[in-house]
């Protein structure tokens, strides 16, 4: 008999209906948790039971765990489905989750703390043999002269990163040997504002990677697999923009090797659920810089190429079940694409919150719109931008570009800015249509540099 009967989606937006889409289908019951600002989001309508949980920013509501454990409790769910963003990767979280007896959808919190420490997730991929960035092996401190010796070993250009954190915060590049140990303090400085924990470590700096992760599932049972990997290079100041599956230009075989690595890790770190290896790539080598523990917003784009619900396999392993899939079940059919639409700005990219007057969703053969807006839904300002996202899927790369292309001619959305223009523009951008830009190509068109 299945454990979870009913369920919590402790997130909101384009997550929150695909987690609900999914669990109708499984025939389990929902909980929708919602702020004051999201009681008419779609996924709160077409829950089983919704409950508000609080006011209008994260802090008050999504970020609120006594409210959403009481949620679970006083609704009788067995389950808590954290999505992505807010405390999907917030081991304290996972663990109360637990204690209170519920079922967290998601790694084990030591996982999630041992992935989301940067310095002994590094440790762990090199024990499993997952290829790194020559780094410093450990936190780096205040003794200028050995940091100077360790950067030397390294080779400058270094980048200095915080041990707890990402999206570029506490993170600084080093040229030149004098300039170190003040990039490591401040590195450190916001690193404690920040994620509330000052360690940062050093990495060697790769001028011109492309960004490409590994799609892997778990069920801590012993077995893992992996979904092939995603190229998510077209990015702005760490923010993805474009997604898509699989990354031009990587080999079957360099597919195999590096996918196979990161199943390993997954066994032999005991981890469960879904996970992503993300990982520089430059001259024809990956270097893995850090895991997310958690559904990942460019999912869609694995389960176009290989066919899986990754969601409803979250569900499965969270329920107690062992994976049935086997590596040689997973083929890769044809090439997907992602855009993130954003209520933002398309030159400033400032967010733009609003009333949508007017929306038509462009449809077709592999045409797929994951988002929550419908005509009359007002955007609030408290969240992130992200309204939905566009997914084309086709028998190859360019006939990808080409349905992507035709998709985004046919989105209206009136009332509000978006990111549309700047997608369309991209669609045509001869680097992005010959594939393998690096991670700097974007910020660098749009005069944005990191």
């Amino acid at each position: 008999m299945n454990k979870i009967e009913k369920l919590v989606i402790a997130n909101r937006g384009e997550i929150a209906l695909r987690i609900l889409r999914t669990c109708k289908e499984m025939g389990i019951k929902t909980v929708a948790v919602y702020s004051t600002a999201d009681r008419d989001l779609k996924h709160v309508k077409l829950a089983d039971e919704a409950i508000c949980i609080g006011g209008p920013t994260p802090k008050e509501s999504y970020l609120n765990v006594p409210r959403i454990i009481a949620a679970a409790e006083v609704t009788g769910a067995q389950a808590i489905h954290p999505g992505y963003g807010f405390l999907s990767e917030n081991a304290d979280f996972a663990e109360q989750v637990e204690r209170s007896g519920f079922i967290f959808v998601g790694p084990t919190s030591q996982s999630i703390r041992l992935m989301g420490d940067k310095v002994s997730a590094i440790k762990a991929m090199k024990h499993s043999g997952v290829p790194t960035v020559p780094g410093s092996d450990g936190p780096v401190g205040t003794d200028e002269q050995e940091n100077i010796k360790i950067a030397e070993r390294i080779g400058f250009p270094v980048i200095i990163k915080a041990s707890g954190g990402g999206g570029g915060r506490g993170m600084h590049v080093v040229y030149d040997p004098k300039d170190l140990q003040n990039a490591i303090n401040l590195a450190s400085r916001e690193a404690e504002q920040f994620f509330s924990n000052g360690e940062v470590y050093m990495e060697k700096y790769l001028e011109n990677p492309r960004h490409v992760e590994f799609q892997i599932m778990a069920d801590g049972m012993g077995h893992a697999v992996y979904l092939a990997e995603r190229d998510c290079s077209m990015q702005r100041r760490h923010q993805k923009v474009i997604e898509e599956a699989p990354a031009p230009f990587i080999t079957e075989e360099q597919r195999d090797d590096i996918g196979a690595r990161c199943a390993k890790a997954c066994v032999e770190t005991g981890y469960r659920g879904a996970g992503t290896f993300e990982f520089l790539y430059e001259n024809g080598r990956f270097y893995f810089i850090e895991m997310n523990t958690r559904v990942q917003v460019e999912h869609p784009i694995s389960e176009a190429i290989t066919g899986v619900d990754i969601v409803k396999l979250q569900l499965l392993i969270a329920d107690g079940n062992p994976l049935t899939l086997k590596q040689s079940d997973i083929k890769v059919r044809g090439h997907a694409i992602e855009c993130r639409i954003n209520a933002e700005d398309p030159n400033t990219f400032m967010p733009a919150p609003g009333l949508i007057k007017m929306l038509h969703a462009p449809g077709g053969l592999g045409v797929r719109w994951d988002s929550h807006i419908y005509d009359g839904y007002r955007v609030p300002p408290y969240y992130d931008s992200l309204i939905g996202k566009l997914i084309c899927h086709a028998e190859n790369r360019s006939c990808a570009i080409a349905r992507m292309r035709q998709a985004l001619d046919e989105f209206v959305i009136d009332g509000i800015k978006t990111n549309i223009p700047l997608l369309k523009e991209l669609m045509q951008d001869p680097v992005f249509v010959k594939g393998g830009e690096n991670i700097h190509y974007l910020g660098n068109k749009l005069g944005i540099p990191d």
